[in-house]
């Protein structure tokens, strides 16, 4: 390339990785030097986390299991979803589960249009919210994919973006819920935040079957290890020794105030 070329197209270039540089985090080894980011949490906790819905065929049977399991989660919530399936959307919240943010579809940040990233998180954050009565805290964005467009919304909207440290290949149509075991166990470890699928919006048809039927197993083997298994509220993330401080719980009412 010429020097000429260079001076002109550097701007771009540069314009392009401080863009696309925050996805290279869907990466484990580099997932592993940033383990806030990954979801690494208190080291007696495992935090169970589900993403792509709510979605009325499936979730309830997922929050059936997880009171008959004794055990709460986190829900990433897709904007779409949930505004298709609002009283879904309230049974999460309903059963003393944690509802987070998604994105509004499940687009890839990289190859979004300028602005669209932000404008749907905050729709999806602001519908969560009135849908469920709950503030989320947290983001996820689709497919694991950030962009600096995506962090820097994720932080006007005081949202805190989380990945994962293991998932259970659950989206697969070849899945099982034997498979789903193998993939996740060993990364079933003290700290460790797990993504599990609770609809097949995105995956292959009837695909969350294999999640399902993995989670006694899951929580089972955590919980045979002397591991609490919980929502990602409860993990201790970021806070060093993994162990949260104090805080008196918000009511749902703050919530629902009027706008000033």
């Amino acid at each position: 390339m010429r020097p000429h070329a260079l001076v002109v197209a550097g701007p771009a270039l540069l314009a392009a990785l401080l863009h696309a540089g925050p996805g290279a985090t869907w990466l484990p080894p580099v997932r592993r030097l940033l383990p806030s980011l990954a979801g690494e949490g208190d080291p007696g906790h495992v935090a169970l986390t589900f993403d792509d819905g709510p979605d009325p065929r499936s979730t309830p049977l997922f929050l059936d299991e997880l009171d008959r399991l004794g055990c709460r989660a986190t829900f990433f919530l897709l904007g779409e979803m949930l505004d298709r399936h609002p009283e879904a959307g309230r049974s999460i919240a309903r059963a003393g589960h944690e509802v987070a943010v998604h994105g509004w579809r499940h687009h890839n940040a990289l190859v979004t249009p300028p602005g669209r990233v932000a404008a749907e998180m905050g729709r999806a954050a602001s519908l969560v919210t009135a849908v469920t009565g709950a503030r989320p805290s947290w983001y996820r964005p689709p497919y694991g994919v950030l962009s600096a467009e995506a962090l820097l919304a994720a932080r006007w909207h005081g949202l805190r973006p989380v990945l994962w440290t293991a998932w259970g290949e659950d989206w697969t149509e070849r899945a099982t819920p034997g498979s789903v075991l193998r993939t996740l166990e060993p990364g079933l470890r003290g700290g460790a935040t797990l993504l599990l699928h609770d609809c097949d919006h995105t995956s292959a048809p009837d695909s969350w079957r294999s999640a399902l039927g993995a989670l006694a197993g899951v929580v089972g083997r955590c919980r045979a290890a002397g591991l609490r298994v919980g929502p990602l509220g409860a993990h201790g993330v970021g806070v060093p020794g993994g162990v949260r401080p104090h805080r008196r719980p918000v009511p749902a009412s703050f919530y629902l105030r009027p706008e000033a």
